[in-house]
Formats: C-alpha cells, sequence, structure tokens
C-alpha cells in the first residue's frame, strides 16, 4: 500500500465518549481493535517517556484509536508535524485527523509496514504501538518489529504496550539481536499494563558491556529454561496418557474377573 496523505472527510456522526467509541469498534472487529477502552492518560504518559522529543525524525505511532498516546507525545515535546499516525479502522482515522489537524494520518496495515509507508522520504526516529500484539501469530509480530528496524535503523526504539505480564515480542526470536526491557505495572491502567521498549543490541545508550554481557546470557538461558519446560510438558503429557490407558485396561480386567470369579 503506498503512502497517502490525503485526509479523511470528517465524520458527521453525534460524537460519543472515548470509551463506547472503542467498545463499539471492539465488538465490530475483536482482533484488529483488540481492546475494549483506549489507554489511559497513566499508561500514554510511560510510552510517551521512552521516547526522545529532540531526536529528529518522524514518529510513527501504530494503531493510535482515539489518540491518547499520541496526545501524550505531543506533551512530551514531540511536534505535530513530526507525527505520522497509522491506523487501520476509517471511524479512528476521522477522529485522529479532526483532534490532532496538523498531524498526519494514514489509513493502512501496520504489519505491513515497509508496503504502507514506502512514500515516506523522511527518516524514521522511533515506532510507538497500541497494536494487540498476542492477537498475532509470533512470526508476525517478529516480522513488524524488524521491518520497523529496517526503517528506522540502528539507533532507533520500538515502543509496545501489553496487559501481559512478559515480553509481546517473543524473547526467544530476540536473543542475539535485540534487548527487550520493560518498567513497572501500571496498575492505575484498567486492566494493569507494563511498557517493553525495544532496540538492537550494541544500540543500547549508556549499558556497560558486562551489563549487556548479563543480560545476553540471562536471555539465553531463559530461551533453554523454556525450552525445557515445553519438552517436559511434552513428557508429562505422554506418561499421562499411557497412565490413563493403563488405568482403563486394569479397570476393565478388574470387571472381567468381577464377573467372572
Amino acid at each position: 500500500m503506498s503512502l497517502r496523505l490525503t485526509r479523511p472527510k470528517p465524520d458527521a456522526r453525534s460524537p460519543q465518549s472515548d470509551g463506547e467509541t472503542f467498545l463499539r469498534r471492539f465488538l465490530g472487529d475483536p482482533k484488529r481493535t483488540g481492546a475494549v477502552a483506549p489507554s489511559s492518560p497513566f499508561l500514554a504518559r510511560e510510552m510517551a517517556r521512552a521516547i526522545d522529543p529532540l531526536r529528529p525524525g518522524t514518529v510513527v505511532e501504530l494503531g493510535p484509536g482515539t489518540g491518547p498516546v499520541t496526545k501524550a507525545l505531543i506533551a512530551r515535546g514531540v511536534r505535530r508535524e513530526r507525527l505520522l499516525l497509522v491506523e487501520y479502522d476509517p471511524y479512528f482515522c476521522n477522529l485522529l485527523t479532526e483532534r490532532f489537524p496538523r498531524a498526519r494520518v494514514l489509513r493502512g496495515d501496520a504489519y505491513a509496514l515497509n508496503a504502507t509507508l514506502a512514500g515516506l522520504a523522511q527518516p524514521v526516529a522511533a515506532v510507538v504501538s497500541s497494536l494487540p500484539l498476542l492477537n498475532e501469530s509470533p512470526e508476525r509480530r517478529v516480522a513488524l518489529l524488524d521491518e520497523a528496524f529496517a526503517l528506522m535503523g540502528p539507533d532507533g526504539v520500538f515502543v509496545q504496550f501489553t496487559y501481559g505480564l512478559r515480553s509481546p515480542m517473543p524473547r526467544e526470536a530476540l536473543v542475539g539481536r535485540y534487548v527487550a526491557r520493560s518498567g513497572a505495572p501500571i496498575l492505575r491502567n484498567l486492566p494493569p499494563a507494563s511498557v517493553w521498549t525495544y532496540r538492537l543490541r550494541g544500540h543500547v545508550t549508556g549499558a556497560e558491556p558486562k551489563m549487556m554481557k548479563l543480560i545476553d546470557q540471562a536471555e539465553r538461558l531463559g530461551a533453554r529454561i523454556n525450552e525445557r519446560c515445553r519438552a517436559t510438558e511434552t513428557m508429562i503429557g505422554r506418561h499421562s496418557d499411557r497412565v490413563k490407558q493403563l488405568i482403563k485396561r486394569e479397570a476393565a480386567a478388574f470387571g472381567r474377573r468381577g464377573d467372572h470369579p
């Protein structure tokens, strides 16, 4: 999909609260909307904190919805003209155009980022995502991260929030390539959420070499532990099936012995 910077026409329907809007869009397409309510100001501010407003380039926001993170980015000091809001839902595109007229609103598929941003002339400084990543396969999530860094270059940052306890990007695929970090859970968001940042390994500001080595070792150890856990679960499942079959055979044999003493 080529880059189109023409503005969608404003929606003439009567205004609704953002909560009602999100609920309606969620019921219409749960997989794409991914949430029944927009991000809280507390979560939005935490996501914006990961962005350096002085670094030149375009800040791409994926899945901005009604714009709470967009608003936080502007409050952080990112100029509106530097924002490129990539949204798939046409209703949200109209709403974003009305609320942030100086930002660029693009209707497109975030999971085909290279094609969606094909006509973008300016370099990308950062990507901020509110996409429901866990609705997608691990392969598709990692492909999105790879495409984002192909656009940003080695000094970029990818910001993502999640309601889960683990990295929304599969840790096994990050080992040796990316550094993933998360902040403390934001309990004032409902449901509680955490913000994850992803950077290319070797381009983490202020990180000491020894610390990077420890992080790499911990990630590799975590990947091995996860692999062992999966293998153990598989083995337990197989033994469980065998035990159930043995019990059934013994019960059947006992019944036959009871019928024919």
